[in-house]
């Protein structure tokens, strides 16, 4: 469906939890954070109701995030159900990879589409230090799991943060091994985010360069979405750059969020969208929940505006409670 800058949003992310099983500093402080009750956060039915209403309004993409989504039980149900939408093209999974091999051959039973598994390290000892969990080895073999399934769509995503400089190669190497998109996220000003040093695209790509020559760009893999892709010589796979602060593509945005408390929020940066659990809990028929959300997605803002530092206006919250 359109919104009032006449792009067409077909896009929706579901958070099916705000909880995780690492504690990643740039998403959670130290002593971590109190839960939402599970009594607060959309059931898998209203999840599986409110995608119906997303497909019949034009959405043909569906996306599961957290938190981390794996810890949440039934996750393949939520696939199943999603999947058997009329409309609905895709379902896909964001996962940290924890908890990907054991859960996999449910996932693919479902009809999972493909995953997105991050990775910001493959060093054991800089892994612990950033997730404040030693489970590489269990990422790892999620990421293996997955690459071995034929024809399965697999993105890695590492956002680089200046700390881990020395494993931005080997993780883009991993494109060069295998035909997976390594995809470098450039640190958004959210939550402890704020906090983080941001590596920029031009010093990523100078880096890979370097060790690999000159890239050649090429078409977005399957779902690519905003990111502008290269590769480079030898490589089986391809090495993309999602950079909405130095390169914003808000122009082009086609994507909405719907948190765990069942919250539609229209831009990562603000606070505004529509409360559709409260909707939900107060009995409201379809055509109330369509209109609720049709509203929402047509005052969805032209564009963030993180680099000029309105504060008045900025999300306040930590990503795991926002969804990935």
């Amino acid at each position: 469906m359109l919104d009032n800058h006449n792009r067409n949003i077909d896009y929706l992310r579901i958070s099916v939890t705000d909880r995780c099983n690492l504690r990643c500093t740039y998403c959670m402080p130290p002593e971590g954070v109190g839960w939402i009750p599970h009594s607060a956060i959309l059931t898998v039915a209203e999840m599986i109701r409110l995608s119906r209403l997303f497909a019949e309004m034009g959405f043909r993409r569906i996306r599961l995030t957290g938190g981390e989504p794996l810890v949440r039980k039934g996750v393949a149900q939520i696939v199943r159900g999603i999947k058997g939408i009329p409309g609905i093209e895709k379902v896909t999974l964001t996962t940290n990879g924890v908890l990907l091999a054991e859960q996999l051959p449910a996932l693919l039973d479902a009809g999972l589409d493909g995953v997105n598994i991050s990775l910001d390290t493959l060093d054991r000892a800089q892994f612990a230090a950033i997730a404040r969990r030693d489970e590489l080895h269990r990422a790892l073999a999620g990421i293996h799991a997955a690459l071995a399934v034929p024809g399965f769509n697999i993105k890695l995503n590492c956002v680089p943060s200046g700390e881990n400089d020395a494993q931005l190669v080997p993780i883009a190497a991993l494109a060069k091994d295998h035909n997976v998109a390594v995809r470098f996220i450039e640190m958004m000003p959210i939550g402890l985010g704020g906090t983080q040093h941001r590596r920029t695209q031009a010093e990523v790509l100078a880096m890979l360069e370097e060790s690999f020559g000159g890239a050649i760009a090429c078409q977005q893999p399957d779902g690519g979405g905003p990111g502008e892709y290269v590769t480079f010589a030898g490589f089986q796979g391809k090495v993309g750059f999602i950079s909405a602060m130095t390169h914003k593509f808000c122009h082009n945005c086609n994507r909405v969020r719907l948190s765990a408390t069942g919250f539609l929020k229209t831009c990562l940066q603000y606070e505004t969208g529509a409360d559709l659990k409260a909707l939900l809990n107060a009995g409201a028929s379809d055509d109330t929940l369509r209109a609720a959300i049709a509203q929402a997605i047509a005052q969805k803002p032209a564009s963030h505006h993180f680099s000029e530092h309105r504060e008045t206006e900025g999300e306040t919250r930590n990503m795991h409670q926002i969804g990935g």
